[in-house]
């Protein structure tokens, strides 16, 4: 039994991080309706960005974080304005097929970037124990959920109570309305990408302190997409629940089935939880059904 709650506290505080990433996904499809297929990619270039301030400029992992931050929002404001700005009423593959390129150029401009720069980003408290129930948990991991149990609430109240959040909830919405309305769609459009290159700044930091994060990191947007689709594709609730549910369902999966079935059958699990969700609820289980007049 303490085997069981040993790894559902693990999946517990990863599902933490993991919704914190999936946010970042959902911002950008609530406001502009783009499905962005490079946000590992995009986790992966905050994390980079901050082990240079910290490694190689000595900045500390406060100005380090903000460096990133704020090389993430100038990269998400000429991203919008250079590209996406130009497929404004474009098919929607021909913006998918522009994330997966960016993606891939991400990848690789990184590699060659950054390379000698260690992949390491530690927190405090790193490597110690706590003690509870005869349960250890590393204080990384819940420091590392705790930093992102703030921000989720901060975006969320800022998605809620805002007068940005209004607008991009706005645009959302209708995006014919919201321009009759007065709203700058191509100003909304740069601060909901700037906004998540902020989340994917401080989820590639907590994912990488609590999991020893690298170039592996791309992976974690493969991992974050049944989340959202889970969850709803527009909804910040469903996807923090669906996120718990999901790492949840990979913890136990990792600590009963792998030894079983073969290693590597938890990373899996969530795609199995997915096909289910598709075949019962194909919208999510917070997701809307969009209702078109004919």
């Amino acid at each position: 039994m303490r085997f069981f709650f040993a790894l559902l506290v693990d999946g517990a505080l990863a599902g933490v991080v993991y919704a914190l990433v999936a946010v970042a996904f959902v911002i950008v499809y609530k406001a502009s309706r783009v499905i962005n297929f490079s946000l590992g990619e995009w986790v992966m270039l905050g994390a980079r960005l901050t082990a240079v301030g910290l490694h190689q400029l000595a900045w500390g992992l406060g100005g380090a974080a903000g460096g990133a931050c704020a090389g993430m929002v100038g990269f998400a404001v000429v991203w919008n304005r250079i590209v996406l700005h130009r497929l404004v009423g474009k098919p929607l593959i021909a913006l998918i097929m522009v994330t997966l390129g960016l993606g891939m150029v991400m990848r690789g401009g990184s590699a060659l970037a950054f390379r000698g720069v260690p992949g390491t980003i530690p927190l405090p408290l790193a490597g110690e124990l706590l003690d509870v129930w005869g349960i250890a948990i590393p204080t990384t991991k819940l420091l590392a959920a705790g930093v992102a149990i703030v921000v989720i609430a901060a975006v969320t109240w800022f998605f809620q109570r805002s007068r940005i959040g209004l607008a991009m909830r706005a645009v959302a919405d209708d995006q014919e309305a919201a321009m009759a309305a007065g709203i700058d769609l191509d100003r909304y459009f740069s601060i909901t990408w700037a906004l998540a290159g902020v989340v994917s700044v401080l989820g590639g930091i907590l994912w990488t302190a609590a999991s020893g994060g690298g170039f592996g990191l791309v992976l974690l947007g493969l991992r974050v997409f049944p989340i959202v689709v889970i969850g709803g594709l527009d909804s910040l609730p469903g996807c923090i629940v669906g996120a718990m549910a999901i790492a949840i369902l990979e913890s136990l999966a990792g600590g009963y089935l792998d030894p079983i079935v073969g290693a590597g059958f938890s990373s899996v699990t969530s795609y199995l939880a997915l096909i289910v969700m598709l075949y019962a609820r194909p919208t999510g289980m917070f997701g809307q059904p969009v209702l078109e007049r004919v």
